[in-house]
C-alpha cells in the first residue's frame, strides 16, 4: 500500500526521491497523490483513517494535538486585543473576543485530554514533578481564560480605561503561563520521551536517509 509518509517526504525534497529527477517533482507529486487516493478504495473507515492520519493513529492520546489550538488562539487573542487597544481599532478587538472564546473552549478540551493522558502514559519519578507542574499550568491557563471570557461577556465586549489595562495585563500573564506549560510539555517529550514509541535507527539507516540534498 502507498505510504503517505513517503509521499510527504518527496514533497519536502522537491519530489526528487531515489530514481527521480528534480524536474519531475510536479508530475511525480500528482502521480503519487492519485496513487494514494486509489489505494484508499476498498479500505474500512478505520484503515482509511490510519492511512490518511498515520501520526494521530499511532498516538495513545490526543492531548499533543489539542494543545496547539489554545496556543494559537490565545496568543492571537492577546496580540489582536493589545494592538486594537493601542491603535483604537474596535474591529480588531471584536476579532480578539472571538479568538478568546475559541481559545477558552480549546483549552478546556486540551486540559480534559491532558488529565486523561496523565493516567494512560507511563512515567517515572523524574518526570512526575514536571508532569504535575505542567498540569497546574494548564489548569491555570484554562481558569484564567474562563475568567477573561466571562469578563468580556459581562462588559458586552467593550472594556475601556484602567479596566482594559488590567484586562490586557492579565491576558499577558495568561500567555506567559501558557508558554511555561508548553515548555514543560516539550521537556517531557523531547528529553524524557513521555508517550513516545521511538523507532530504533541504525547507523546505516541514518547514512542512507541523509545522503540526499536539501
Amino acid at each position: 500500500m502507498f505510504d503517505i509518509n513517503n509521499f510527504l517526504s518527496l514533497q519536502v525534497h522537491g519530489g526528487a526521491g531515489p530514481g527521480h529527477k528534480a524536474h519531475d517533482g510536479v508530475a511525480g507529486s500528482v502521480e503519487e497523490l492519485l496513487t494514494f487516493i486509489e489505494s484508499l478504495i476498498g479500505l474500512s473507515p478505520v484503515e482509511m483513517f490510519s492511512a490518511i492520519m498515520p501520526g494521530i493513529s499511532s498516538m495513545t492520546n490526543l492531548h499533543p494535538v489539542a494543545v496547539h489550538f489554545p496556543l494559537a488562539f490565545l496568543f492571537a487573542f492577546f496580540l489582536m486585543d493589545l494592538l486594537g487597544s493601542l491603535l483604537n481599532k474596535q474591529s480588531w478587538r471584536e476579532l480578539a473576543t472571538g479568538l478568546l472564546y475559541l481559545g477558552t473552549l480549546s483549552a478546556g478540551i486540551a486540559v480534559a485530554l491532558g488529565l486523561m493522558a496523565e493516567a494512560s502514559v507511563e512515567h517515572g519519578e523524574n518526570v512526575h514533578l514536571i508532569l504535575e507542574r505542567h498540569e497546574l499550568l494548564g489548569i491555570s491557563v484554562l481558569c484564567t481564560s474562563i475568567f477573561l471570557s466571562l469578563w468580556r461577556m459581562a462588559s458586552g465586549g467593550i472594556i475601556k480605561g484602567v479596566a482594559n489595562i488590567v484586562f490586557i495585563l492579565i491576558a499577558g500573564v495568561l500567555n506567559i503561563l501558557m508558554l511555561l506549560g508548553a515548555d514543560l510539555g516539550g521537556l517531557m517529550v523531547y528529553k524524557y520521551g513521555v508517550a513516545v514509541e521511538a523507532v530504533e535507527v541504525t547507523a546505516m539507516d541514518y547514512f542512507q536517509e541523509h545522503t540526499h540534498s536539501h
